[in-house]
Parts: structure tokens; C-alpha cells; sequence
């Protein structure tokens, strides 16, 4: 089940994001309004509940949290953009990451 962070999320809020991948949540972070979408199935599932919610795509990127060692990933078939310079499922750009970690940083850690 996809949920949509937008302050420090919960213990509860963090187990039920990470059914789908025990210790693994999939997420979308919105680097523009500074919130994300974790829980769900695919990033795609994310994705779509943020844009549902006001978020612009370009401003849309996926990747993932691993609960037990606290690192951050940066690969989803969401973030393939060539028209923004990203032609890869990584983020390519420095600032996005760096934006990325900080929002993941603030809302699940």
C-alpha cells in the first residue's frame, strides 16, 4: 500500500511501507514539494498517487530505502528522461541526489 510522507513518518507508517520488500521500501520523492510515496508494489504505484496529489512529473524521481543498513538508492525505470538529461534508470544528476538523500533522510530516518 502506497502511502504519501510529508513530515516524519511514523514506526507504523515505515513497517507498513516496507510489506511489499521486508526492510526495503520503494519510493518516489517529489524534490520539488519535499515529500514521497513509499509502499508500494512498483515505483510506478508511487508515482501515480503523487501525481494524483499535485505533483508535476519532472519533478518526480524513484528509488528505494533500505530500513536496516540506512542507505538510499537511485535506480527506477521512472527516472529514464532523456528530455531531462537523464537517459539512464540512475539519477544522473548530482542535485537531484543530493535533494533526493536530504528528503529521504528527513522523512524516514
Amino acid at each position: 500500500m502506497s502511502l504519501i510522507i510529508r513530515e516524519k513518518a511514523t514506526y507504523k507508517e515505515i513497517q507498513e511501507m516496507s510489506k511489499c520488500f521486508r526492510g526495503y521500501i520503494k519510493i518516489v520523492v517529489d524534490v520539488k514539494r519535499e515529500v514521497l510515496a513509499g509502499g508500494g508494489d512498483r515505483h510506478f504505484d508511487d508515482e501515480k498517487i503523487l501525481l494524483l496529489n499535485g505533483s508535476k512529473q519532472e519533478n518526480l524521481w524513484g528509488g528505494g530505502f533500505d530500513m536496516e543498513t540506512k542507505e538510499i538508492d537511485y535506480n527506477s525505470i521512472i527516472n529514464l528522461r532523456p528530455s531531462q538529461e537523464n537517459p539512464s534508470r540512475d539519477i544522473f544528476s548530482f542535485d537531484i541526489r543530493k535533494k533526493f538523500a536530504e528528503i529521504v533522510r528527513k522523512l524516514l530516518i
